[in-house]
């Protein structure tokens, strides 16, 4: 199906004689579209300024793309119609199909029958206002918008129309190509049309305002070309997922939230995260601007100690490191700047040189440089004046020159980078930050683009996973995938005999049949052999299963595996024990997973240390940490039909062994 015709058209039909398809006709001409454009309108002779045609059949051409602008009954017939002369797309404006599902007509569905009359045409929506491309000055749109004609630019692509008006009255000197809405997504969905802009190579930047997935084999197609064409993806994810949250029966699916999985998926696709529209549109910026960042740290110069100040403590909370001034910064520093600053970074170069550009550039580029991914000015121009301050922006694009470095000017307040100092910013390759936190978030999104891996995920069953099988049977089940499992036997409680005569003590001695032991008293660890009768029979249970236990661990980890219907399998890793929620020290990620993975996965969390032996303690073998994961995923990837979780906490890990003392399977 393709989306060359709808996007750009070279002839446009409006069908429908209300104010909004009026709106269409003027925006296309305020926007200088050069085609065709034929209102479609029973009774009216003119529409828009325009003749009207009757009906779409009396059109002179099949048209590239169509608004249909009639309610949603009449969408269906008249999309129907389209479809039939070979029309290239249409843009459904009329609500009132998915979002009430309770309109049924001939026992289908209303958004059923539009789809089925659609066929091959491409359509958008319905209930959404359709597309503005400002590279060809063509669009489709009802209503006001902030976009300009530009030459190369930023995609934006959301389901909401009001947020999709809002993002277009940006004055942040980012040229936006396309600004596409689809609402319902009945037919295409957004990675589909993502997909089709990288086609267009005016294109520098996607960014997506997404409430859902849905198609997951769509969105890694995406991320894999737009990773292919150098095109950085950036995400605006909302919304909770459908992951399934009624097995509370284990720690892993407290810990695995609703966004767990989207957030696991994501990361998964290389595609950065952003969590407001403000930061969403300074990411875009940067990376129109730069492209991603490829060194970790950042610099900072301000003629502030408070603004110096400021910016540290905002960049520790996001994770963002400020690296020492290297021998050569500090000798080309002390000479531009002399004797009377500090020298550091953050850097407060106060103002010694202040209107001398020359001597600011020289400074400014000296804070650049290797493990510096971006450097920033911390400029705020004042609403009164400006001109006392032009001599930062000839500085920073003298600056971006000598270097050849990311560099970006930015505004602690947003309203104080004015629109044609950012224009001329940009157009020195200098990036226009408009807000110190939202320049902060911006540069720690684009340091997460990266390659997307290699394997689809493993997509879930649908039947439901409710049988929980019992510890001995869960372990002896990963037993037979790989799992190093306690030495054990089950036994009536009021008899152990057997048991006692062939392990090896101190004993774990556990009640079966329950969803929480240890919360039940029924869990008892370093069992001497003469006390073993005695802790039986008290455990409470009519059978116990009876465990040599590990005496040499060195830490105990958390490996569970959850199905998220929405994502896939989320597999939780983090330190694990009965403390497991005071914690919270997990990582996350989707199946399949590589052995790499799970060991880049360990090096992530705060407990990692004790993984390579702390306080004198000798280090665990990680090896056979990342062995037993990728045994539980073995199971997991066999019965991804009816496996609903998997969890093994604590996975016990000793210097030379990582052994499943405890395990939960749940399953259809």
């Amino acid at each position: 199906m393709g989306l060359q015709r709808l996007l750009r058209p070279k002839s446009i039909a409006v069908v429908g004689g209300g104010v909004w398809c009026a709106s269409v006709i003027a925006q296309a001409e305020a926007f200088g579209f050069a085609g065709a454009m034929w209102p479609v309108h029973p009774t009216k002779a003119m529409v828009g300024g325009h003749g009207a045609f009757p009906t779409v059949e009396d059109l002179p051409a099949a048209p590239d793309s169509a608004f249909v602008g009639v309610n949603r009954e009449a969408t269906v017939g008249v999309v129907g119609t389209l479809a039939r002369i070979g029309a290239g797309g249409a843009v459904c404006f009329a609500s009132g199909f998915s979002e009430a599902e309770a309109e049924r007509t001939d026992g289908a569905r209303l958004q059923d029958r539009l789809i089925a009359a659609a066929g091959n045409m491409p359509i958008l929506g319905p209930n959404c206002y359709g597309f503005i491309n400002a590279l060809d000055q063509a669009l489709l749109w009802p209503d006001q918008h902030g976009c300009a004609p530009v030459d190369r630019g930023v995609a934006i692509l959301t389901q909401s129309s009001n947020i999709a008006i809002n993002l277009t009255m940006q004055q942040r000197a980012l040229p936006i190509a396309y600004a596409i809405t689809c609402g319902n997504m009945a037919q295409i969905n957004q990675a589909e049309l993502a997909l089709e802009l990288l086609t267009d190579r005016r294109v520098t930047a996607i960014g997506l305002h997404v409430e859902g997935f849905r198609d997951l084999r769509a969105w890694e197609a995406l991320a894999a070309a737009a990773h292919a064409q150098g095109v950085p993806l950036v995400a605006l994810k909302v919304g909770a997922s459908d992951q399934a949250q009624n097995a509370t029966i284990s720690h892993t699916a407290s810990l695995a939230g609703s966004d767990t999985g989207a957030q696991a998926f994501l990361d998964r696709l290389g595609i950065a995260r952003v969590s407001t529209l403000p930061d969403l549109l300074e990411t875009l910026t940067l990376l129109h601007v730069h492209g991603p960042l490829h060194a970790p740290g950042i610099a900072s110069i301000s003629c502030s100690g408070g603004e110096a100040s400021l910016v540290a403590d905002m960049a520790h909370a996001l994770d963002l490191t400020f690296p020492p001034l290297t021998p050569d910064q500090m000798t080309a520093l002390r000479d531009t700047l002399g004797p009377m600053v500090a020298l550091a970074n953050p850097l407060d170069y106060h103002t010694y040189i202040w209107r001398d550009a020359d001597r600011m550039a020289q400074a400014w580029t000296a804070m650049t440089g290797d493990g510096i991914g971006m450097t920033l000015s911390i400029v705020d121009y004042p609403t009164t004046d400006p001109s006392d301050w032009s001599c930062t922006v000839d500085a920073a694009i003298a600056a971006k020159a000598l270097s050849d470095a990311p560099f970006g000017v930015v505004a602690t307040l947003p309203e104080l980078m004015p629109p044609a100092i950012a224009q001329q910013l940009a157009a020195g390759g200098v990036v226009p930050f408009h807000g110190l936190r939202e320049t902060l978030a911006a540069i720690a999104a684009a340091q997460q683009t990266s390659e997307p891996h290699p394997s689809p995920v493993c997509l879930p069953g649908k039947s439901d996973a409710d049988l929980v099988l019992t510890e001995a049977e869960a372990k002896a089940t990963l037993s037979s995938y790989g799992v190093n499992v306690p030495r054990n036997f089950i036994a009536p409680s009021n008899n152990v005999a057997q048991a006692a005569a062939t392990l090896k003590g101190p004993f774990a001695v556990k009640g079966l049949g329950l969803a929480h032991k240890t919360e039940a008293h029924a869990v008892r660890l370093n069992v001497a052999p003469d006390d073993l009768h005695a802790i039986a029979a008290d455990i409470g249970t009519s059978t116990v299963l009876i465990e040599e236990m590990v005496t040499d661990g060195v830490v105990e980890m958390l490996v569970g595996v959850l199905r998220d219907p929405a994502h896939g399998f989320v597999l939780t890793i983090g330190a694990g024990g009965v403390l497991t929620e005071v914690m919270q020290d997990v990582t996350h990620l989707l199946l399949p997973v590589r052995a790499a993975d799970v060991d880049t996965a360990l090096g992530r969390l705060r407990s990692a240390r004790l993984l390579d032996g702390y306080r004198g303690k000798p280090p665990a073998n990680r090896q056979a940490i990342v062995d037993a994961v990728l045994a539980i995923q073995d199971y997991v990837l066999a019965h991804a039909d009816t496996v609903g979780e998997v969890e093994v906490n604590p996975l016990i890990c000793t210097p030379t062994r990582a052994v499943a003392v405890d395990a939960l399977i749940r399953k259809a």
